[in-house]
């Protein structure tokens, strides 16, 4: 049944069921019409702007002044390609959220110790005077404006008031400490990189599942993570509805929502151990009947370390190249350390990677092992997607690579119905924004090194931290972060790792001044030395794109405020303008223009961008006129099938062979030349803090195999995304709480072995902290693995836990964290856990 037919045939029975009278015969009924809850309302469209993907769009209705109720979008009628952007359980609790009591008022100072949320209110004259003075003083240092950071937030980096506004206030005074990566994909993109030269979201389009014989999924969750009506989750389903019959093999440590019947089978994994699963499946491809005649020529043809010879043969062309960086990656390369022989267990490896090797230590039978590798050896386009969960391991970069591999062995990339590995490929619909300006400074870290670079930036260097755009492996950063610019951005504390490490970073760092722009007091706010009161989407004017997973529809919302700015709060824009009038350069960034104007400029340049032709409705000639329409649609006729313009058409990719890199010469020169777990600059002795020029599943701290962890920690948690939050945006929502319930997930086995019952209080802890969470016993987790919501804020007690640390009651899941940087992306490894457990 269509979405809207349902609707329709909902909205008859609400009307049936207010008929009066007790005759039964509908003939004598008298149907009173249903009324609407409040009357004389004012509609407005407003958007959710929170990092999952979507931004779906809000009818917001209010009435004298205050907001009423919200709806989503129904306003045309529910045809798959210009379908209707149902906002999921988040987006309708946007009132609430709204209207949350620990909405911040008025710009606040701290006077108490850092963390304690100890401050005093202060006016916006106040709060922006010194925000200038202590901004100022930090420029005027030597590196100053390296000491700079505007720390790395999602939750508010959409339309014209994001803050953005504050890189465009920072780069009018110098500039900033550049970040590169991010929380989600910082581990995949560097995977994805040097293997394919792309960035790890190039995967065939999700429409084109449609095509597909055969769907392999290794942690692709996409209807928990992307649940919205429109977007990737909605896309899969429809795809699936098209392809009935697909067989779909989906490999997590949970059962998700994206099963549920949709799957053909749901094999559990052990976490951070898929390349040992994804090389046996290879090893197994490779010794198939097919593979010489099918695979091997395409192998052969368009990539780069299968063999022994290949590498020989790329090592000779960067060698004779008049490139100096690619003659650096010739006398690095070796041959003997060749794919083929490495699953194999040949040259000099001794072992060969089979499904029994595999099976003790990922937990997947040899035999599924084997029965997966048939399939992709003989469907005729194989769907292959790897979910974001996996790089976000202790050294995920191999494991993402190991996982690559697959869909390479299978020769079939170029086809349509077949991918790469990589997460879809999306299309969006393109918005102007506030132009930020030139930033001065050349130099960057890793977006999770930030908290360390507070008190070791000067030191920091490509060789130990990756840093990138100083002159050499060993020419320093060169400054501290001194001030840090936090807007609508949880990593401040609550999604970084390690909270209690970060914490005790600021509590310690005397030289630090923190800024906190936000609209709720949040785990991060409570450190600033700032608060600076942030306007909601309700209340603002803004002009806002769909996001990164939007799917195969495009969308863009003119939003308009629904209800004044309420108590003191201002826009990130006015905040902004506010410093930079104290700072001397007002003028330049106001450049003339007031809020108005500048999405009137905004709007019309969005207008005018070719990707946004035959939008439906057609833009208006003013985004006043825009405004009161509210909300537009376009069908993008995304069908990228990835890797078709290099396998078909001979288009080089980015790599610096032009090919597939199964061996990274790139690679092999850093594993030469950085500080990893034995090298011979600097051996960190982390374990599994290793760099290869092939993928290799890699022995880590705390993973499946740490025989040193396992001991004290014999319990492996997994992280996830759940339904009620996206990442930690909206935790302080009570509908979102009830309905989805913050509880570890825990197998029927282990909860008979530990004692446990639904229900219970247990302290979950290791040596970085203790959290206190309730327990909810289901077969939807594999046995031995735990698994528990990322995202709930940090709420330290007043009670010790089983290590020493305060026990963190509001069950935040980075306080058993580790804080260390992955080998190559020097990324967050926030999903490799080891706990133990009490009983409370």
């Amino acid at each position: 049944m269509e979405r809207r037919s349902f609707l329709k045939m909902s909205a008859a029975l609400g009307c049936a069921a207010t008929v009066t009278g007790c005759n039964s015969s509908s003939d004598d009924a008298n149907v009173i019409p249903p009324q609407p809850p409040v009357t004389d309302e004012v509609v407005n469209w407003s958007s959710c702007l929170v990092n999952c993907g979507s931004n779906c769009p809000i009818k917001v209705f209010t009435k004298d002044g205050i907001v009423t109720r919200v709806e989503t979008d129904h306003e045309v009628e529910d045809n798959y390609g210009l379908h209707q952007v149902r906002a999921c359980a988040r987006g309708r609790s946007l009132r609430q959220r709204n209207y949350a009591v620990d909405r911040l008022k008025t710009p606040m100072k701290r006077v108490g110790e850092r963390g304690k949320a100890e401050f005093v209110p202060i006016s916006w004259d106040e709060a922006t005077s010194i925000i200038a003075e202590k901004l100022s003083a930090v420029y005027a240092q030597e590196n100053g404006a390296k000491s700079v950071f505007r720390s790395y937030g999602s939750g508010a980096y959409y339309g014209f008031a994001s803050n953005a506004c504050f890189n465009r206030l920072f780069n009018l005074n110098g500039g900033c400490l550049n970040a590169y990566g991010n929380y989600s994909w910082a581990q995949q993109m560097e995977a994805a990189k040097h293997t394919f030269g792309t960035g790890s979201t190039a995967g065939s389009s999700t429409i084109t599942i449609e095509d597909s014989d055969f769907f392999l999924g290794v942690a692709y969750n996409p209807s928990e993570i992307r649940q919205s009506g429109s977007g990737e989750g909605y896309d899969y389903l429809q795809a699936l509805q098209r392809n009935n019959g697909l067989e779909v093999v989906m490999i997590d440590p949970r059962y998700t929502d994206s099963m549920l019947g949709k799957e053909s089978s749901w094999l559990p994994i052990r976490p951070g151990t898929d390349a040992a699963f994804a090389e046996a499946v290879a090893h197994e491809m490779i010794n198939h009947a097919n593979f010489d005649s099918q695979s091997l020529p395409f192998v052969l043809e368009h990539s780069v370390g299968f063999n022994k010879q290949s590498i020989e043969d790329q090592k000779a062309i960067f060698a004779a190249s008049d490139d100096a960086t690619k003659q650096e990656y010739a006398k690095v390369m070796n041959s003997d350390e060749n794919y083929q022989d490495y699953i194999l267990g040949k040259g000099i490896y001794t072992d060969a990677k089979t499904p029994e090797w595999a099976e003790k230590i990922c937990g997947i039978s040899a035999e599924k092992i084997r029965y997966i590798a048939g399939k992709l050896m003989t469907a005729k386009a194989p769907y292959i997607v790897v979910g974001a969960g996996v790089n976000r391991q202790a050294n995920g970069e191999q494991s993402m690579r190991a996982l690559y591999m697959l869909s390479v062995l299978t020769g079939k990339l170029g086809t349509r119905g077949a991918s790469n590995g990589e997460l879809p490929s999306m299309s969006s619909m393109s918005r102007a924004g506030i132009p930020t300006g030139k930033n001065e400074v050349k130099e960057s870290i890793s977006f999770f090194t930030w908290s360390e670079a507070i008190n070791h930036g000067e030191t920091m260097t490509a060789r130990s931290h990756g840093v990138r755009g100083t002159d050499g492996l060993d020419t320093p950063l060169g400054a501290n972060i001194k001030f840090i610019l936090s807007a609508s951005d949880s990593s401040l504390l609550n999604q970084h790792a390690e909270i209690n490490k970060t914490a005790d970073i600021f509590r310690n760092a005397e030289d630090l001044f923190i800024v906190s722009c936000d609209c709720w007091m949040t785990p991060g706010a409570k450190f600033a030395d700032i608060i600076l009161p942030d306007t909601s989407w309700l209340e603002s004017n803004d002009l806002v794109n769909d996001s990164y997973a939007s799917g195969s529809l495009g969308y863009l919302t003119a939003m308009s405020s629904s209800v004044e700015s309420m108590w003191d709060c201002k826009s990130m824009y006015e905040a902004a303008a506010m410093i930079a009038d104290k700072m001397g350069v007002g003028a330049a960034f106001r450049d003339g223009k007031n809020e108005e104007e500048w999405l009137e400029e905004l709007y019309q340049s969005t207008k005018a961008n070719s990707n946004n032709i035959n939008v439906s409705p057609a833009f208006p000639a003013t985004y006043k006129e825009a405004q009161k329409i509210g909300f537009f649609r376009k069908n993008m006729n995304d069908n990228h099938v990835s890797l078709q313009s290099f396998v078909k058409d001979g288009k080089p990719l980015s790599t610096p062979s032009g090919k597939i890199e199964i061996y990274s010469a790139e690679l092999a020169w850093r594993a030469a030349n950085w500080d990893q777990e034995n090298s011979a600059q600097n051996p960190t002795g982390v374990k599994g803090d290793t760099i290869t020029a092939i993928p290799q599943y890699t022995v880590t701290w705390d993973g499946y195999e740490d025989e040193d962890a396992k001991q004290d920690y014999p319990i492996q948690l997994a992280g996830y995304h759940t339904k009620g939050r996206t990442h930690s945006s909206y935790h302080n929502v009570p509908w979102l709480r009830e309905a989805v319930e913050d509880a570890v997930w825990v197998n029927p086995m282990d909860g008979a072995k530990h004692g446990l019952s639904s229900g219970d209080k247990i302290e979950m802890y290791n040596e970085r902290g203790s959290v206190e969470v309730t327990v909810r016993i289901t077969p939807r987790v594999a046995p031995g693995v735990f698994a528990l919501g990322q995202g709930a804020w940090y709420n330290p007690g007043n009670k010790r836990g089983s290590t020493g640390h305060i026990i963190d009651e509001g069950g935040a899941i980075n306080s058993l964290t580790r804080y260390q940087p992955s080998p190559v992306a020097k990324g967050n490894p926030q999903h490799t856990i080891r706990v133990a457990i009490k009983k409370i």
